[in-house]
Order: structure tokens, then C-alpha cells, then sequence
């Protein structure tokens, strides 16, 4: 799968050398950067989702996707435990669920 095969690209660039990628120098600089980094991208799919450009939806879409990973990589959660707590509520009413919080 795509996001797990991106998960994975980043997770071998948390110890590299910031000045040899993108997401080793997102990382670099700490969760903190990296979920306002996350925070940025998503406001920019808002806007895009308003605005209703159906392309520019898709490409923010895939930032802050790719963003999401980042920053879960930055706090070391990975995708495989999003997926789990994805699976155990599956089947389970939205409305239970957040009751239950």
C-alpha cells in the first residue's frame, strides 16, 4: 500500500542527515515543527475543499497526508498502530464512539 511504503521512507529518514531530505530536515526540527507543519498543510486542503477545486483538493490532500506521517513519525506512532485503532472501531457507531471518550 502506498501510505505504508511512504510510512516506511520516512521512518528510515529520522536519523538522516537534514541536509539529505526533506523529511529528515522536517524531523530535525523536532514534533513540535512537524505538527505545525501538519497544521499548515491541513488548512490549505480546507481551503481548497471550500473553495471546491477538485484538483488542488487531491494534491493538499497528499500533503497532508504525507504531513500526517511526519508528525506521527516525529512522536514515534506509527502508521500500523493508526490502522490498528482504526480497526478496533470499525463497526462501531461515530456517535458510540465519541460517547465513549
Amino acid at each position: 500500500m502506498t501510505l505504508e511504503r511512504l510510512a516506511a521512507t520516512i521512518a528510515a529518514r529520522k536519523g538522516a542527515d537534514p541536509e539529505s531530505s526533506w523529511t529528515a530536515k522536517l524531523l530535525a526540527r523536532g514534533p513540535e515543527k512537524c505538527a505545525e507543519k501538519f497544521g499548515e498543510e491541513a488548512v490549505e486542503a480546507i481551503i481548497e475543499a471550500v473553495k471546491g477545486d477538485r484538483a488542488r483538493l487531491t494534491s493538499e490532500a497528499a500533503d497532508v497526508l504525507y504531513h500526517l506521517l511526519v508528525m506521527l513519525a516525529a512522536r514515534d506512532v506509527t502508521l500500523a498502530e493508526v490502522l490498528a485503532e482504526l480497526e478496533r472501531r470499525e463497526g462501531t457507531s461515530g456517535l458510540a464512539e465519541k460517547a465513549g471518550r
